[in-house]
């Protein structure tokens, strides 16, 4: 058996093993949270040993990069070129939302714990805002042109995970509801005045 084949064959496994740990990382960040995901337990769960997981992982900054780098392979947020082609602003935000607010949904429990606990973890805070902070900076770039101070405000938080949370999942609204509601707070930002207390009613029903 030549040298360059043990070799070829040592990285793939080598490959394969990273792979396991940062996947059982970023489950164990979903199930319980980055803070409380602790070494042994990333190691049980790859079925490696802990020096197994620090040889790959040394630190909790390369552990929140890798796992934040899978997620987003896996699942990215979405880009403003979905509906850069849009020429409509209204459509355009409708298109924007509808796609964000998909996305809160389909990584609901990850980002809750991620941003809960980034409030205390200085570093998991920085890889935040680099994987979360910078995208949704963009979203909001593609979206806020023309619009006055007050409804930038208004599309800073639409754009919030927490709001949809809160509309969603608290509030019970569907989510096209949670979209025109958002959509119709952004364009009464201009008038600087809130939807009508029987349109929100109507809107979770």
């Amino acid at each position: 058996m030549s040298r360059s084949y043990t070799k070829g064959k040592r990285a793939v496994q080598e490959a394969e093993t990273r792979q396991r740990i940062v996947e059982a990382a970023l489950a164990l960040h979903g199930e319980i949270g980055p803070s409380a995901t602790t070494i042994s337990m990333i190691a049980e769960r790859a079925g490696v040993q802990r020096h197994t997981v620090y040889a790959h992982l040394p630190d909790d900054r390369a552990i929140f990069l890798a796992c934040s780098s899978l997620h987003a392979e896996r699942d990215a947020l979405p880009s403003p070129d979905q509906w850069a082609a849009t020429n409509d602003p209204e459509t355009r935000l409708r298109q924007a939302l509808a796609a964000l607010y998909g996305w809160f949904a389909r990584n609901e429990q990850l980002v809750a714990a991620v941003l809960r606990d980034a409030e205390d973890n200085a570093t998991l805070r920085e890889i935040s805002d680099l994987r979360f902070g910078q995208p949704l900076g963009a979203i909001f770039a593609s979206l806020s042109d023309g619009l006055s101070h007050t409804q930038q405000a208004a599309l800073g938080l639409a754009l919030s995970f927490h709001t949809w949370r809160t509309l969603v999942r608290s509030a019970g609204l569907a989510t096209a509801a949670a979209v025109d509601l958002m959509v119709r707070t952004v364009d009464a930002g201009d008038r600087s005045v809130v939807p009508e207390p029987e349109d929100l009613a109507r809107s979770m029903r």
